[in-house]
């Protein structure tokens, strides 16, 4: 079965590009009220904006929007966008946009996306630690990393299993060291998110890895009371996304395989 997105929330149709701004801003003052309620610093979250299945239009709308740090599912839609949207900003003298790769990774991606991201959040088994490993060696260049936790032990879903969790991260930190920054999971839906959120800030602190990466648009401000250090929110960015297309068989074959 096909691994569910890290943000599959549903909404609204897609926004038009001259909202993207000011939603961006709902959000970001959401965000400084649930941290400072919580007792945190504002500046300790980061916002992850989700722009999986968005063109790049609606991206570009939300960097000149003071945004600059985006998730997507995909390497091959993430390479579609983000290498011009960085030229273009290269050229103009600004930074950004970082790129956080969020979806599950297939092994035979693993070169493209340590080519491509600044963060991978979806490490979650040996044979990936091995390709990455191996895909570092031959760009040149190594993203941060986080380890993808199966945090409600659901079958359908991504990430190491809990009970493989400490010694997969332990290994993960032994052979990466500091580019290993933390944890990311997607707490069931339909349920109470804070006793997840709880159990994965507590397997970061136990492990001493600062980078929590949890909550997303209909959770996010648990998730910060929690400990959150990065929310991934798209749906109240962007609005709705398109319906996907099925995957082929040549798809579904590679991702079984892997």
């Amino acid at each position: 079965m096909t691994p569910p997105d890290a943000d599959a929330d549903t909404g609204d149709l897609q926004l038009p590009d001259d909202r993207i701004g000011a939603a961006l801003q709902r959000i970001r003052r959401r965000i400084e009220t649930a941290a400072s309620e919580a007792g945190r610093d504002p500046a300790e979250v980061t916002l992850v904006a989700v722009s999986k299945t968005h063109p790049a239009s609606a991206i570009a709308a939300a960097v000149g929007a003071g945004q600059i740090v985006f998730g997507e599912n995909r390497v091959q839609e993430a390479q579609a966008k983000f290498p011009q949207l960085r030229a273009a900003r290269m050229e103009a003298g600004a930074p950004g946009p970082v790129l956080h790769l969020i979806g599950p990774l297939q092994t035979n991606k693993a070169l493209e996306a340590v080519r491509l991201a600044d963060v991978i959040e979806t490490l979650d088994r040996p044979r990936l630690a091995d390709a990455i490993d191996q895909a570092a060696q031959k760009a040149g260049r190594l993203p941060d990393l986080l380890v993808q936790v199966n945090i409600g032990s659901e079958p359908q879903k991504a990430g190491i299993a809990l009970e493989d969790a400490d010694r997969f991260i332990e290994t993960c930190r032994q052979r990466f060291g500091s580019v290993l920054t933390g944890l990311m999971a997607i707490p069931p839906a339909d349920v109470d998110p804070q006793p997840f959120f709880h159990r994965l800030a507590a397997m970061a602190a136990a492990h001493g890895l600062a980078g929590i990466s949890m909550g997303m648009s209909g959770d996010f401000e648990q998730a910060i009371a929690c400990g959150a250090t990065s929310v991934r929110i798209g749906t109240a960015i962007f609005g709705g996304r398109p319906a996907p297309v099925a995957p082929d068989a040549g798809t579904l074959l590679a991702s079984a395989s892997d």
